[in-house]
């Protein structure tokens, strides 16, 4: 009798360095590779009541599950698609084909678990399923079973917790696809199709002419992204001196979307760094680009750690008793980048324009909004989720704490966007891309 198994992608949207589709494509005879699409992630946001995933987010999303289904096809197989919650999806499935097998990528935070939980107490509430499901980390450089201390162990500091893993853990090598096509759907499996934005409740937007990101979502795209940046225009060796950067697509990897999605794995990305290490250089950017990503790892372990204390407003600092503001006409003049100060609106102008902001932009448009302007940092965090196209929730959230004050280290940071502007847009190129000439001008007398 065939062994039926079932691959449930959800932020994995690859074919490289993917343990579930690895073994399951080992295990079984038949196989189902599935996407939902959730209504739940297209609602809104828990507390302001944002879109939970905004246009720019939805589109790199479907490229990414559009390029994904022609990698399955390239494997003589296919995505097959359903509209609809995993946990009622699923158990159809399994029960209409005779699934005995699921396979999956493990998630950390409250609601992605709460669908884990609902879909194992769905198949357990059906004794003639007969059907397990197996878990597996994909998401980290370091897996978190190797890690030299348990989970609730984590330190609370970034610093302590580098310098343990690097001494004491080890990165695995990305596993390699094994074979060179998948095994057969069942027969009479149908996909469904891709909903449209309308279908989603969602806004299109027109493409700002000012963007020049090139970001298409999917493995193809951040497979060669990787390449491009690392190789081709030989970029990394000097990321460290450029990473701060506000204007192009080079001055940072911008990795970031295709990580977020799961198109494109940490792992791989550290295999690359290190054989470029070897090949051509290693020096203090090689090495901050691993860093990057160690901090990514440690916003998703310690978001593990803590549970939804995260996101509440006192964040990982119970002990603090912040008073934040909701006031709404505030935080509209920070979101529509009419604040008056023009580092502060440019950002947010690019954002509201592409889905995406630098790494200097989010701290000073953070900080602003938490310390200038008093505001709930979660309005900002929800904010960002609608919009970023490379949104994690845990470096969104461990970030958006960390510049407010209630984050992992509790010391409270105040950036100057006077002073950042001078520091990181002394001619003001950024700021009159996204504002305008006069506005140069307007921010060079604040100087003065």
């Amino acid at each position: 009798m065939n062994k039926v198994g079932l691959i449930w992608f959800r932020n994995d949207l690859r074919i490289h360095d993917n343990a579930a589709l690895s073994q399951a494509n080992q295990e079984c005879d038949l196989l189902i590779p599935l996407y939902c699409f959730d209504p739940r992630h297209y609602a809104k946001t828990h507390l302001f009541g944002f879109e939970k995933t905004g246009f720019f987010r939805a589109q790199f999303l479907i490229e990414s599950i559009q390029d994904l289904n022609q990698s399955l096809q390239s494997l003589d197989s296919a995505l097959i698609l359903r509209n609809g919650n995993p946990e009622n999806i699923i158990p159809a499935l399994v029960k209409e084909f005779g699934v005995s097998q699921i396979y999956c990528h493990k998630e950390i935070t409250h609601e992605e678990i709460n669908v884990e939980n609902a879909l194992l107490k769905a198949l357990n509430n059906d004794s003639k399923k007969n059907c397990h499901v197996q878990f597996f980390e994909g998401h980290t450089l370091y897996q978190a079973s190797e890690l030299p201390f348990s989970i609730q162990q984590i330190p609370q500091v970034f610093t302590q917790y580098r310098n343990a893993v690097e001494k004491h853990s080890k990165i695995n090598a990305p596993i390699p696809f094994a074979g060179s096509n998948l095994k057969d759907l069942p027969q009479g499996l149908a996909s469904e199709k891709i909903p449209s934005f309308q279908d989603l409740n969602i806004e299109e937007k027109q493409v700002d002419v000012r963007n020049q990101m090139n970001f298409a979502g999917g493995e193809t795209a951040g497979l060669k992204r990787l390449k491009e940046y690392i190789w081709d225009k030989d970029l990394l060796k000097t990321y460290k001196q450029t990473r701060n950067g506000l204007l192009g697509m080079d001055y940072s990897s911008k990795f970031s979307p295709w990580l977020a999605n799961g198109c494109l794995s940490p792992k791989m990305i550290y295999q690359e760094v290190q054989k470029y290490e070897r090949e051509r250089i290693k020096n203090d950017s090689t090495y901050w680009l691993i860093f990057e990503l160690l901090w990514r790892d440690f916003f998703r372990f310690t978001a593990q750690k803590q549970g939804n204390q995260l996101f509440r407003s006192n964040g990982l600092q119970p002990q603090k008793k912040i008073k934040w503001k909701t006031d709404h006409d505030l935080f509209l003049s920070w979101s529509n980048g009419e604040t008056g100060i023009p580092f502060i609106d440019a950002n947010m102008k690019e954002l509201n324009a592409t889905g995406f902001m630098s790494n200097r932009g989010r701290q000073n448009v953070a900080s602003y909004l938490t310390k200038h302007l008093g505001l709930d940092w979660r309005m900002g965090a929800e904010y960002f989720e609608s919009l970023l196209i490379d949104y994690d929730v845990c470096s969104n959230y461990g970030n958006w704490a960390y510049i407010a004050g209630v984050g992992n280290d509790p010391i409270d940071r105040i950036f100057n966007p006077h002073k950042q502007a001078d520091q990181y847009d002394s001619k003001g190129k950024y700021v009159e891309y996204w504002l305008g000439e006069s506005i140069v001008e307007k921010q060079t007398s604040l100087f003065d």
